[in-house]
């Protein structure tokens, strides 16, 4: 596949990539001058300084690295990898070998896998305007200062005042999401590498809270498609990082990413303020097993009431898939939903949240009036064709 234009650089899953990118115009002189004027107005002791660019920009990235080296004390750790025009679906053993052979040297590769887990670099340039790429940045690197120049406007700015803000809004849809019990699994991506496993994990970890889960496969989002799904209280999008976070206030449930989601269903929630889009680092940060003589768990009380900080009052979770809701679906069965095969066996469906939402709902349809109300008048309409129509009540 050839990629044109801007790209979110996700590994893929079957098929290699070539990407084209575009070559926007930026002044490196006005860009280099504004970003060493940025960091020598911090007070902030430099541990390490990472250097992030938007595609669109990155022919002029070794100029700008060079100039920034040049001008930096010779102690200051300066690191930024190339980006790479071809991505094939390899593991990240071969993946490093290519981007080394594709110019990135062995010891900058080395910095890079450091800067996600060592807070070796606490300070971040990114060369680009405002984007999704950004506000991704601002959120996974959330410890570090942000600076940011915009080639269009050249302006340099701070953008690590607003991640405060954001992960905020992102703390109080994990809290919307804590109180859903029908989840809909939303499937964004068919390309992104490791997104099968991260589905499998994400019904896993659903089925052991007792949530309801179904897997939707979407294309692009929107209001009234994903307002189709009254049952469901809560989506769970699994799309690349960039398309991950949605904060549109148009969608009636809210969306959450795997990374909230595993949040959302700690017994006791705890966020440091990390934030992972990555779907690897998803997967390997599951729990592990406990030491000896920890594995046994005292057994849940499915009854007990669940304070919300959404609403600020108790209340009662529905569990699905236990018994006591297989029991319970049994005494309801004259009003269940019924599945009726070819030999007539009529059986329950238990567990359907669908069903419960619509014997719950107060709307039943319109209501049958044949023969109670005079027919009505018939008149002639309209004839034609689109281009032009022909109204008989005209004169």
């Amino acid at each position: 596949m050839v990629h044109y234009g801007h790209a979110c650089m996700s590994q893929t899953s079957r098929l290699p990539v070539i990407y084209v990118f575009g070559k926007k115009e930026i002044d490196t002189d006005d860009c280099t001058a504004k970003l060493l004027a940025a960091l020598k107005e911090s007070s902030t002791q430099r541990q390490g300084i990472m250097l992030r660019f938007d595609v669109a920009y990155a022919h002029r990235a070794d100029k700008i690295m060079s100039r920034l080296r040049n001008a930096l004390e010779p102690t200051t750790r300066l690191l930024y990898t190339p980006s790479p025009t071809i991505s094939s679906p390899t593991d990240q053993t071969e993946k490093s070998s290519q981007n080394i052979s594709n110019g990135a040297t062995p010891k900058e590769e080395t910095l890079n896998s450091q800067t996600e887990n060592e807070p070796d670099f606490n300070t971040v340039l990114y060369i680009g305007g405002e984007s999704l790429t950004l506000t991704n940045l601002l959120m996974t690197h959330s410890s570090c200062e942000v600076y940011s120049y915009d080639p269009v406007s050249k302006t340099t700015r701070l953008e690590s005042t607003r991640v405060n803000k954001l992960l905020m809004r992102r703390y109080a849809t994990v809290q919307k999401a804590r109180d859903a019990d029908v989840f809909g699994i939303l499937v964004g991506t068919l390309g992104v590498a490791s997104y099968l496993p991260l589905i499998s994990h994400l019904r896993s970890v659903l089925t052991k809270a007792h949530k309801k889960s179904y897997t939707i496969s979407v294309g692009k989002l929107n209001p009234a498609k994903l307002a189709n799904f009254l049952e469901i209280e809560c989506f769970v999008l699994v799309a690349c990082p960039e398309n991950s976070v949605i904060e549109a206030k148009e969608f009636l449930r809210p969306i959450v990413t795997p990374y909230e989601l595993d949040i959302a269903l700690q017994s006791e929630p705890t966020w440091t303020g990390e934030y992972i889009l990555d779907f690897k680092k998803i997967l390997e940060s599951e729990p592990k097993s406990l030491p000896e003589g920890e594995n046994e768990e005292e057994p849940e009380d499915l009854d007990q009431p669940v304070f919300s900080l959404v609403t600020g009052k108790y209340r009662h979770a529905k569990r699905y898939g236990t018994q006591a809701t297989a029991e319970h679906d049994q005494k309801e069965s004259s009003s269940a939903i019924v599945l009726r095969n070819q030999d007539n066996a009529v059986t329950v469906m238990p567990d359907s949240a669908a069903g419960q939402f619509l014997q719950n709902r107060t709307f039943r349809g319109l209501e049958t009036r044949i023969g109670e109300d005079a027919p009505s008048v018939l008149e002639q309409g309209r004839s034609g064709i689109a281009r032009g129509y022909r109204d008989d009540h005209q004169s």
